[in-house]
């Protein structure tokens, strides 16, 4: 195995700035380069940089909206109408670090610090259950009680092991420090989902000015953890960029960079990218006053460009957007929304007052959001049926890129719809939510699979439950 000074000591940099700022240069409109970038988009194939720095260009309404127009039609191809839903869980909010954006900074004394026992994760996890939620990220800080790596191991045993009725957790992402090698493993074992850790910046020197202590002002060990991850087994991966440090257009090409990598090393890129862009946060200057500032304009582009660049890879979008934006962005590519969020340990059972590790955007509880989603004709999924098929890394892309993958998610997003429906909505959100069950059920192609969804949500209104294809 590697040893940290050695990851750190590389001569060859995964992310060559040079060349970023290279494909960033002299790019001006030419509309027969458009048409030509938007159809290369529209055969799924993705896009390189040079196509995505010109996609950068474009700033004319006519333009843009053919650009978000096209990123409709890949996202409605791949993905249909379907939404994953899903909800973060932290754990703790001990840290060793200084990162000048972040409430759970080492030196912030404006927030109260706790790490949850495994009692009090379990009653979050009842709280979230009983919400309607199957699928949690469990979230921590760069600290853990006694530094012991098992308090994480152990709380993913305690969420998997809680029910609340019909509910449960069915899959844990988990968003932690990079690890050790033999550390992921651990966490593979565990039956985790997704491993996500977000390079935040991958602009060096903008990396080390937020990052001045601890154990993440170590650039090298953060971009490479992913490879450690992917090398321990863990193949989904999810990545994502903390827009507003440093120019948006150098994080997207930079992001493109690392995705590049990971294919070429691993045979598959990540199976989700983050879009989160820089919001208040208690003790941060920082955090309230982004050094690049990224308008409402370009983080939909970001959005619609990465949904064209990666078409099969998922696109999170997280409740620090108001609802406004959450709901402009669903169509131009994101297909995973969190939902009913908090965003400090305890957060679920008791107030979080200022404690949050960032300000939310969207208030709104699971049902609202659920409500909400369903009246603009997506789908809300709480799907967990490919992570437990070991439809995942290249089994998942093998699948996705001929497009086989919808005959799984259509179903299975009503499927999970129905409980959700039975057990937790209220009537007015059951009554949208069946008359969407019935007409997206006609539309589904396959014959057989339709006759087949047919049955399972009839076996769920008589009381069975985690049915999937």
């Amino acid at each position: 195995m590697k040893t940290r000074q050695q990851d750190t000591g590389s001569d060859q940099p995964l992310i060559d700035e040079n060349a970023v700022s290279g494909s960033l240069s002299d790019k001006e409109f030419d509309k027969g380069k458009l048409k030509e970038v938007l159809a290369k988009a529209l055969d799924l194939q993705g896009l390189d940089s040079d196509d995505i720095a010109f996609l950068f260009t474009l700033n004319d309404p006519e333009h843009l909206e053919k650009l978000f127009s096209t990123a409709r039609q890949v996202k409605e191809e791949i993905y249909g109408s379907r939404l994953v839903i899903f909800a973060p869980l932290y754990v703790s909010n001990l840290c060793t670090n200084e990162c000048l954006y972040c409430a759970f900074r080492a030196g912030n004394d404006k927030i109260t610090r706790r790490a949850l026992t495994q009692d009090e994760i379990v009653e979050e996890t009842r709280s979230l259950i009983e919400e309607g939620h199957k699928r949690i990220l469990l979230v921590a800080g760069e600290s853990y009680p006694n530094n012991d790596f098992r308090y994480v191991l152990n709380s993913i045993d305690s969420i998997y092991k809680t029910k609340s009725g019909h509910g449960e957790i069915r899959r844990i992402n988990v968003n932690v420090a990079p690890l050790e090698l033999h550390q992921f493993q651990e966490l593979k074992a565990a039956g985790i989902g997704t491993y996500q850790l977000f390079q935040e910046t991958y602009h060096r020197e903008t990396y080390r000015k937020m990052h001045i202590r601890g154990p993440k002002s170590d650039y090298q060990w953060r971009l490479e953890g992913m490879d450690r991850a992917m090398e321990a087994g863990i193949d989904d991966v999810g990545v994502g960029v903390l827009f507003g440090l440093q120019d948006w257009r150098f994080e997207v090409l930079a992001l493109m960079q690392h995705i590049g990598h990971l294919e070429k090393k691993f045979g598959v890129g990540p199976h989700t990218i983050s879009v989160p862009r820089l919001e208040p946060a208690t003790g941060s200057l920082v955090a309230g006053n982004p050094p690049v500032a990224v308008s409402d304009l370009d983080f939909k582009k970001i959005v619609a460009i990465l949904r064209l660049a990666v078409p099969y890879t998922g696109i999170i979008m997280s409740t620090r957007e108001s609802p406004l934006m959450r709901r402009e962005t669903l169509a131009l590519g994101v297909s995973q929304i969190s939902a009913g969020s908090r965003t400090s340990p305890g957060g679920y059972c008791n107030d979080e007052g200022e404690s949050g590790q960032f300000s939310l955007g969207d208030h709104r509880s699971l049902n609202e959001v659920i409500n909400d989603v369903m009246e603009m004709g997506y789908i809300p999924s709480f799907c967990t049926g490919c992570y437990r098929l070991g439809r995942t890394g290249l089994d998942f892309m093998d699948m996705a890129k001929p497009g086989l993958i919808k005959l799984h998610c259509q179903p299975n997003a009503l499927l999970t719809l129905k409980e959700y429906l039975i057990d937790f909505a209220d009537e007015e959100t059951a009554l949208l939510g069946n008359k969407l069950i019935e007409r997206e059920c006609k539309r589904i192609p396959d014959k057989k699979r339709k006759r087949a969804t047919a049955k399972n949500l009839k076996k769920i209104e008589d009381g069975s439950r985690d049915l999937y294809f």
